[in-house]
C-alpha cells in the first residue's frame, strides 16, 4: 500500500481577492495581523480602499449577469466540491485558525473546520431545491390563469465578518448567497483575516467563475464602504449590535438594500431544582468557556435556583479547576472543546479585565480566576462570579470573554421573567428534568434560540438569529435562503375568456 502524502500546503496570501485573482489593494496600504498567543505580529495584510471596493464590486455586478442564470445542478457541485477542498486541507486551516484567532488547532479543527464542511455540503444540497412554486388561484377573476413564483437570487451581496468564529461565519454567508446564486464582495475581521483569505484558493479550485466571490480586507471603515454601495443590493453583517445600527442606517441611506444581522447576546441559562447538575453544569461550562467567551450566544447569565445553588457551584467550579490551557493535551480535563486560549487582541483584553474589576467593585464573590494569566498574550483567567445581581454591569452587558455570572432564583417565573430583561434576545436555556417545565419556558423566554438540557449545540438545519436587539433574519437552515433570494409572482391567462 503507497504511503500517504498530506496536500501540497497553500500558499498564505495578505492581499485582496478580486475577479478570481489576488492583487495588491490600489493604495498600496497595509495593516498588521496578530498572533494573540504571543503579541507578535504573523503578516503585514492589504487593506482595501474605495477603488478597491468598487473594482469588487464591478468584478461581482458582472459575474452576476450569468451567475444568476445558472444551472442549479452546478452550483451544488461547486459548492459540495469546496466542502472536499476544505476536508482535504483542514489540517493547515486548523493550524492557520488557530494562529491567527488564537483558540487550540484541535477546537479550530473539531468546531470551525467541521462545522465549515457541514456549512457547505449542506447549502450544497439546497441549490437545487428552492425555485418558487405553483400559485392556486383564490378568486374567479383569476380562475382562467396559471401563476407560479420564482425564488430569484437578489444580485450582488455585501457581507461584513467577525473575527470569533472566522472562517464559520464565511461559510454561513457564502453557502447560502452562492447556493441561490448571488454574487459576493466580503469583508474579513481585520483581527482574523488569514484565514478567509486561504479559502480563496479553494474558491477558484472548486470552479466558481471570476467575480462571484470577492474577498476584502480592512477596519470598519471598509464595511461602511460596502453598506453605502449603490450597487449592492444587500447587506449581511455579523459582529456588535452597536455596529449593526451603523449598516442599518448607512444602508437605508444608500439605496434601500435589503439587511440582515446576528448581533450581540446577553444569554441567560436557567437551572431548575429538579435539574441533572451534572448535565446542568456541562451545559453552562460549555455554554460560556467555548471560544474563551467569545462567543455571541455565550450563556453569560446562569439562573440557579437557591435550592441547588451551592450543590451546583462546586459542580461548575470542578469543572473550571480543570480547564486546559492552549495546546495542552495531556493533562486531565472533563470537557476539551473549552480547552484555553487568550483572547483576540489588546483591546478585548483590556475590556474584559475592565469588567473583572466593575464586577468586584459592585459587590459579586470571585469563585475563581478574576484576573489575566502570567506570561505573554492576551491570556484571561477563566472567571466565575457569585452573588451576581441584576442590576450590576456585569449582568446586563455583552462581555465577550470567559466571564460566567451566577444568579439565584426562587420561582421559575421569575427567573423568565429576569432572563428576558435585556434589550437583547439571541439565545437562552434551562435545565429541567420536566418536559412540561423545559416546553413552557421555551414559549415564554424571548430568544431566537432555547436550548433544552444543553448549550450551543449547533446543526445547520436549525436557524440561528435573534429578537430585540440581537438582530434582524436568520442564519443557517432553510430560512438562511430568504436573505438571498426575491420572490416574483408571474401570472399568464389560459382561459381565453380570461384575458
Amino acid at each position: 500500500m503507497a504511503a500517504f502524502a498530506p496536500p501540497a500546503r497553500l500558499t498564505v496570501e495578505s492581499r485582496l481577492f478580486i475577479n478570481n485573482e489576488f492583487v495588491d489593494a490600489k493604495s498600496g496600504k497595509k495593516f498588521k495581523t496578530v498572533d494573540p498567543k504571543t503579541e507578535e505580529v504573523i503578516t503585514e495584510v492589504h487593506e482595501a480602499g474605495q477603488d478597491d471596493i468598487n473594482a469588487a464590486v464591478d468584478a461581482a455586478k458582472t459575474a452576476f449577469k450569468t451567475w444568476k442564470k445558472s444551472n442549479a445542478l452546478d452550483r451544488r457541485d461547486m459548492l459540495w466540491k469546496l466542502a472536499d477542498l476544505v476536508e482535504k486541507h483542514r489540517d493547515q486551516f486548523a493550524e492557520l485558525e488557530s494562529q491567527d484567532n488564537g483558540k487550540a488547532k484541535h477546537v479550530a479543527d473539531g468546531v470551525d473546520i467541521g462545522f465549515v464542511i457541514e456549512c457547505y455540503r449542506y447549502y450544497a444540497g439546497w441549490a437545487d431545491k428552492s425555485g418558487g412554486g405553483n400559485v392556486i388561484s383564490t378568486t374567479r377573476d383569476t380562475a382562467g390563469t396559471f401563476a407560479f413564483t420564482r425564488h430569484e437570487p437578489i444580485g450582488v451581496c455585501g457581507m461584513i465578518i467577525p473575527w470569533n468564529f472566522p472562517l464559520l461565519m464565511q461559510a454561513w454567508k457564502l453557502g447560502p448567497a452562492l447556493a441561490m446564486g448571488c454574487t459576493c464582495v466580503m469583508k474579513l475581521s481585520e483581527k482574523t483575516p488569514l484565514s478567509g483569505l486561504l479559502m480563496c484558493h479553494l474558491i477558484k479550485e472548486a470552479g466558481f467563475p471570476p467575480g462571484v466571490v470577492n474577498i476584502v480586507n480592512g477596519p470598519g471603515s471598509v464595511g461602511d464602504m460596502i453598506s453605502r454601495h449603490m450597487e449592492i443590493q444587500k447587506v449581511a453583517f455579523t459582529g456588535s449590535s452597536a455596529v449593526g445600527a451603523k449598516i442599518v442606517i448607512a444602508s437605508g441611506e444608500s439605496n434601500m438594500k435589503k439587511v440582515t444581522l446576528e448581533l450581540g447576546g446577553k444569554s441567560a441559562l436557567i437551572i431548575c431544582k429538579d435539574a441533572d447538575l451534572d448535565q446542568a453544569a456541562v451545559a453552562a461550562h460549555v455554554g460560556l468557556f467555548v471560544n474563551m467567551g467569545q462567543c455571541c450566544c455565550a450563556s453569560s447569565r446562569v439562573f440557579v435556583h437557591e435550592d441547588i445553588h451551592d450543590a451546583y457551584l462546586e459542580k461548575i467550579l470542578m469543572h473550571a479547576k480543570k480547564l486546559r490551557v492552549l495546546n495542552d493535551n495531556t493533562s486531565e480535563t472533563t470537557v476539551p472543546i473549552c480547552d484555553v486560549g487568550p483572547v483576540i487582541d489588546k483591546i478585548q483584553f483590556d475590556k474584559i479585565l475592565g469588567y473583572l474589576e466593575s464586577g468586584k467593585k459592585e459587590g459579586a464573590t470571585v469563585a475563581c480566576g478574576g484576573g489575566k494569566q502570567d506570561g505573554k498574550g492576551y491570556h484571561i483567567q477563566p472567571t466565575i462570579f457569585t452573588d451576581v445581581k441584576d442590576d450590576m454591569k456585569i449582568a446586563k452587558e455583552e462581555i465577550f470573554g470567559p466571564v460566567m455570572q451566577v444568579l439565584k432564583f426562587k420561582t421559575l417565573e421569575e427567573a423568565i421573567e429576569r432572563s428576558n430583561k435585556t434589550h437583547f434576545g439571541l439565545a437562552a436555556g434551562i435545565c429541567t428534568r420536566d418536559v412540561g417545565t423545559a416546553m413552557a419556558a421555551a414559549r415564554d423566554l424571548d430568544a431566537g434560540t432555547v436550548w433544552i438540557n444543553c448549550f450551543n449545540n449547533f446543526d445547520m438545519a436549525c436557524p440561528f438569529g435573534g429578537y430585540k436587539s440581537s438582530g434582524w433574519g436568520r442564519e443557517k437552515g432553510e430560512y438562511a435562503l430568504e436573505n438571498y433570494t426575491q420572490v416574483k409572482s408571474v401570472i399568464m391567462p389560459i382561459d381565453p375568456k380570461h384575458p
